[in-house]
């Protein structure tokens, strides 16, 4: 039996939800919220809960949870149409504002956390005369100093016009425009 574009596009928005779960799996994200960014990014329209739930076969509380974190993150818009009863979601299609929205609620989590326990690792060893406690107090050090320096980077990537943004970072990795 041949296949129609109808089970090509099928087939490909599953593998990409299920890719795109995976990927936020290993981000540290849940896997579910992840596919619920995935299939709302790919979603012509705005969808409600029952219809993220249908799709992802999974249950209210778990759909509810997650549609809340991403709205959270702001990845994703809630709104209610006039006459109707339900919640509709939209996931923001512009891939640059995603990450920085990703850039912004990662280093709420991760890199602000960690940049103060090395400082604090920093702190507290400073002044140390052993071999050991210097090269520990010298690598928390030189640490927070590159994460500080990332996280700076960072800041002044996803503050900036894509339009600016992105040839520099082609430049800079000499990747050539086409």
């Amino acid at each position: 039996m041949k296949s129609t574009n109808a089970d090509k596009l099928n087939d490909a928005r599953e593998n990409f939800i299920r890719q795109w779960g995976a990927m936020g799996s290993s981000w540290g994200i849940n896997r579910t919220m992840a596919q619920i960014h995935a299939f709302l990014m790919i979603s012509a329209e705005p969808l409600d809960t029952n219809t993220i739930m249908e799709e992802l076969q999974i249950s209210r509380g778990n759909a509810n949870t997650n549609l809340r974190d991403l709205v959270g993150w702001g990845l994703i818009r809630s709104y209610f149409v006039p006459g109707e009863r339900k919640e509709f979601f939209e996931a923001e299609k512009d891939v640059w504002k995603m990450f920085c929205a990703i850039s912004k609620e990662r280093k709420r989590r991760e890199i602000q956390p960690a940049l103060e326990v090395l400082r604090d690792c920093a702190d507290v060893t400073k002044g140390e005369r052993s071999k050991e406690g210097v090269a520990f107090h010298t690598m928390m050090d030189d640490l927070a100093d590159f994460v500080a320096l990332a996280d700076t980077a960072m800041d002044r990537i996803s503050r900036s016009e894509r339009s600016k943004v992105v040839p520099m970072i082609l430049k800079a990795l000499g990747a050539k425009k086409g």
